[in-house]
């Protein structure tokens, strides 16, 4: 295995998308190194195989990240691809929801990817080669009533991506940006969970919309995190990797809500979740 390419993913524990990323890049014989915080490691041990290792990570801290990247780099010598997908939910009106919930989200779905990507690149840089994958979302183009601070950390992982792909461009580094639409995963229940301590004020009658919209991803025809991730590594794998992957249920009625004129837009998002009467 030591033509096979080094693959980082952020994320990894079983139920998540970051777990198929690491069994469908795997597939393609590559060497995937399967990250997540120390308390996930053990919902990640049925990945341990010849071509997947298991380590410690955490994207919120310095420290943890650049131990992290300093050995794999002393174990392999380079690492060809990151896959930033590591990521929370946020859910809750703007208006109402705590800061320190909101800084939490930015630590870990932007300052994350940007925490990995300064430690990765000087490597990648000196071999003038490699790709680096971060994760968004529809809703980083698409913003969405309830879930605000999780949209505009994906917004922002959007504007790092299309800077950093043409800053590392003299480089030989790769930045494709990862779009999922709603894929299958328990990051509805997740975000559920981090939902049932809230007590609203202003918008207690919405409750019940605030929390169907922290799982509205996950609907019967959400697509399969299996096929997903495959189709992502085979394209990521790909002579030429393309700047963007838009993939999964849902994709097409974004697309054509970032082209609407705004009134349409919010009439939409309105009706669908339960804001268009006055209290």
């Amino acid at each position: 295995m030591s033509d096979s390419k080094v693959v980082l993913v952020t994320g990894c524990a079983k139920g998540g998308i970051g777990y198929e990323y690491c069994k469908a890049f795997a597939e393609q014989n590559c060497r995937v190194l399967a990250s997540d915080i120390p308390q996930r490691v053990p919902d990640m041990l049925e990945l341990n195989s010849d071509k997947i290792e298991i380590l410690e990570l955490d994207v919120s801290s310095d420290e943890s990240v650049s131990l992290a990247v300093k050995n794999i780099i002393a174990k392999y010598g380079h690492i060809d691809i990151l896959i930033n997908n590591a990521g929370i939910g946020s859910s809750g009106p703007l208006a109402e929801i705590p800061l320190d919930t909101i800084r939490k989200a930015w630590e870990i779905n932007t300052l994350g990817q940007l925490r990995l990507v300064q430690q990765v690149v000087p490597y990648m840089a000196l071999r003038r080669s490699g790709s680096i994958v971060n994760v968004g979302s529809v809703v980083g183009k698409v913003p969405t009533p309830w879930a605000g601070s999780y949209c505009a950390t994906k917004a922002a992982v959007l504007a790092m991506s299309n800077t950093l792909r043409v800053e590392l461009r003299p480089f030989g580094i790769n930045v494709v940006m990862v779009v999922p639409g709603a894929v299958r995963s328990n990051f509805g229940s997740n975000s559920m969970e981090r939902l049932a301590n809230y007590d609203w004020k202003l918008y207690k009658d919405f409750k019940e919309s605030i929390v169907e919209r922290a799982s509205a991803s996950q609907g019967s025809k959400a697509t399969d995190a299996t096929v997903f991730a495959r189709h992502v590594a085979k394209k990521v794998l790909s002579p030429r990797p393309p700047k963007q992957i838009m993939f999964g249920h849902m994709v097409g009625l974004f697309a054509v809500l970032s082209w609407s004129p705004l009134w349409v837009r919010d009439l939409f998002f309105s009706t669908r979740f339960n804001l268009n009467k006055k209290v």
